[in-house]
């Protein structure tokens, strides 16, 4: 090929490659590149009112004033929020439509027989956005003085103490059934229907230990109510310094519950890195983090990817507490 002839091709190669990538741009889904453009639906599976609702529509107004475009809340009840998250899961995969996941999702996949989605794989990740360990309580009163104290009188007197959660297959069950398999020692399990049953019980007297989230036990820890015995944070809480871990008595024992959202499967990935970088910006603004500490948690950003991961870690590891406890799985 002589030189005229070659640049004349080169030029002609240019010329075309750049017609491909402009073509490309074309047909990029329009919502990858103005998104949003319209009213984003953000599908709630809680109670109005609760901490999951609370921290919904913080996020929705605070997205929606930084995007341009209301996000609207929208409660679909019912299962435990799975209905609300198999509505996202089938949804069209254009960011218009989002849910927000909880820690009791993967207990839901570890308790559940099936699934109308795979809790991994049917799910755009965003980013989680909150964190709060679990707490243990005992009322005022109780002769149970600490964490390795409770767990030597349970090993003393197997199946006397009785523990309470806020229903089968939650992660404050689940959580409960893991100190079990750690520490050797049994309680009975005591399913409630929410934290305040729990919490009646607890101090009538008729149950013997709590297990809840640090958004219902803070307050209580802090005005007596209940007397904490231990977090499952990994390390000890700036507001109650003298709370020792779990770990410290059962080394591994560390999780804590979260919030976090996700898109349909398929989102286009500018889609969801334009969420995920907006919503990160939101959780490190001091508002954000001061309105999370009156919740009894903590802001927490993660990429795509570290959210993928935890919910695929916490999964298997509620498999094999529910596989080790020999706990019948739920149709």
């Amino acid at each position: 090929m002589s030189i005229p002839t070659r640049r004349r091709f080169t030029a002609l190669a240019s010329t075309a490659f750049a017609a491909i990538a402009a073509l490309s741009g074309l047909c990029m889904p329009a919502h990858a590149q103005d998104y949003p453009n319209k009213p984003v639906k953000f599908i709630v599976g809680f109670t109005p009112g609760g901490s999951a609702d609370i921290i919904s529509r913080f996020m929705a107004q605070k997205l929606g004033e930084r995007l341009g475009q209301p996000f609207v809340v929208e409660q679909r009840l019912g299962a435990g929020g799975i209905i609300a998250q198999s509505a996202v899961a089938k949804a069209a995969p254009d960011g218009y439509t989002m849910v927000l996941l909880t820690g009791g999702h993967p207990t839901s996949a570890a308790m559940k027989k099936t699934l109308p989605y795979h809790p991994v794989n049917d799910f755009g990740m965003i980013s989680t956005i909150i964190e709060y360990p679990m707490a243990i309580g005992v009322r005022p009163d109780s002769p149970i003085k600490s964490f390795p104290d409770l767990l030597a009188r349970a090993k003393a007197e197997q199946g006397k103490l009785s523990m309470s959660s806020a229903g089968v297959g939650t992660l404050h069950h689940l959580m409960g059934e893991w100190l079990k398999i750690e520490s050797g020692a049994e309680m009975i399990h005591v399913p409630f229907a929410g934290a305040a049953p729990a919490y009646t019980e607890l101090v009538g007297g008729r149950i013997d230990v709590m297990i809840e989230t640090m958004t219902f036990m803070s307050t209580n820890f802090k005005n007596g109510q209940i007397r904490p015995l231990a977090v499952s944070s990994s390390k000890r809480l700036k507001d109650f310094p003298n709370v020792p871990t779990m770990s410290e008595t059962l080394p591994g024992v560390e999780t804590t519950s979260w919030l976090g959202r996700v898109v349909a499967p398929g989102t286009p990935a500018p889609v969801i890195e334009r969420l995920n970088r907006e919503m990160r910006a939101i959780l490190a603004e001091p508002a954000t983090a001061e309105r999370f500490a009156q919740l009894g948690g903590v802001p927490a950003p993660s990429s795509p990817e570290e959210m993928r991961g935890r919910i695929q870690r916490e999964v298997d590891r509620w498999n094999r507490v529910v596989n080790l406890r020999k706990i019948e799985r739920q149709d």
